[in-house]
């Protein structure tokens, strides 16, 4: 693992564990500024990956790359749909059972792992790419450790426990970067894959989350996470 791979993965680890400090610490959250900050999150995750991933994607792979994103979208759905069908990008404010908690942590799991290979794969094409795919990364990871850490609270375990579930979506994503250095296959279809997924959280998972928000402060925020990246890509 590189020096610029390892900063990422520990910066991406971070934000998880950072979300989960901020509900553990018993701090209230405006839904209106997670509302915002998640539509950002879309608009700038779904940036990079029609912009960056697929195309670098089906260069490298051509037709089988864009069935290899396909198959990822299908697997994180059911992942999703099956082990962490409860999980939402947001605080939990229901009573849920043990079993909910940590079903969604699994189902989550996944999609942080590839968070990591995205990273890394971003890398393997310039400096330039993986930095856009780690500003991808970022931008969900400290509502993503909010959101497993509140779900694990309202299912009645520990603050630790809480923020424990948070560091273990932080070290899936470190895993997800040191494996895809050592595995050729991860090397060979790890854009596709992260492709598939990347969009499958901002268009399965986030957008329609957002969709039923009143007033234009949400759907502004996820075009100017769309604008946040062109404005960084050009920067890079």
């Amino acid at each position: 693992m590189t020096g610029t791979e390892l900063v990422y993965g520990l910066s991406a680890a971070t934000a998880n564990i950072v979300g989960a400090l901020a509900v553990t610490s018993g701090r209230r959250w405006s839904v209106r500024a997670l509302d915002r900050m998640l539509a950002f999150a879309a608009g700038f995750l779904l940036s990079v990956a029609f912009v960056d991933l697929i195309p670098e994607a089906i260069e490298r792979g051509g037709r089988t790359a864009a069935i290899t994103a396909l198959i990822a979208y299908l697997l994180v759905h059911l992942s999703q749909h099956t082990l962490g069908r409860h999980f939402h990008f947001g605080e939990e404010t229901h009573a849920v059972t043990p079993i909910v908690s940590r079903s969604a942590l699994v189902g989550l799991l996944l999609h942080t792992f590839v968070d990591g290979v995205a990273v890394a794969s971003g890398l393997l094409v310039s400096t330039a790419v993986g930095a856009l795919v780690f500003a991808g990364v970022l931008v969900h990871k400290f509502p993503e450790g909010l959101a497993i850490s509140s779900l694990f609270l309202a299912a009645g375990a520990s603050r630790v426990t809480a923020i424990m579930a948070a560091a273990a979506l932080g070290a899936a994503t470190i895993l997800g970067v040191a494996l895809t250095d050592a595995f050729a296959a991860l090397q060979a279809h790890g854009l596709a894959i992260s492709a598939g997924v990347t969009i499958y959280v901002g268009a399965s998972n986030l957008v329609p989350e957002l969709q039923a928000r009143e007033g234009w402060s949400t759907p502004l925020s996820f075009v100017a996470g769309c604008g946040a990246y062109f404005v960084a890509r050009a920067l890079l």
